[in-house]
């Protein structure tokens, strides 16, 4: 079950959690922001840290929304990095299984998800070779092409 943070910014977002997961979340932001290549944004949506192909530079998507890369948010039970960038293409999610098993790291994967309950748990030179891996055109033509048997 999310906690649904209602803010504009990313800042906002933050300053609202609790001690703890307010700097963890942090880390994971910065991280983020620091690997993020051009043509992503940050945002608010969904209730989460958002990071997305703007619609001025694709607005084809299914759903009128910008294309969602990556997001973070605080749920009730733990903390969660989507990466839609890793988990839409089959061989980049097992490149980056393969990298957590060989950094040690046991993480709790969900579809599009890896959830976390301490930031020690996550490993963020993973996160940023994630978050670099896959520029916006890259990502618009995985988009498209999973698309394309509509």
């Amino acid at each position: 079950m999310a906690v649904r943070i209602d803010a504009d910014t990313a800042d906002a977002y933050l300053a609202a959690l609790p001690d703890g997961r307010r700097e963890d979340l942090s880390a994971v932001r910065e991280t983020v922001l620091a690997n993020l290549p051009e043509g992503y944004e940050e945002a608010m949506r969904w209730g989460m840290v958002s990071y997305e192909i703007p619609l001025s530079r694709y607005p084809e998507t299914y759903n009128d929304q910008p294309l969602s890369y990556a997001a973070l948010a605080s749920q009730k039970r733990h903390m969660s990095l989507y990466l839609m960038g890793v988990y839409c293409d089959q061989g980049t999610r097992e490149w980056f299984e393969h990298e957590a098993g060989e950094r040690g790291a046991k993480l709790d994967i969900g579809k599009a998800c890896v959830r976390f309950s301490k930031l020690e748990n996550l490993p963020l030179d993973l996160v940023g070779e994630a978050i670099a891996k896959v520029p916006v055109d890259e990502y618009i033509r995985i988009y498209e092409e999973s698309r394309s048997g509509d």
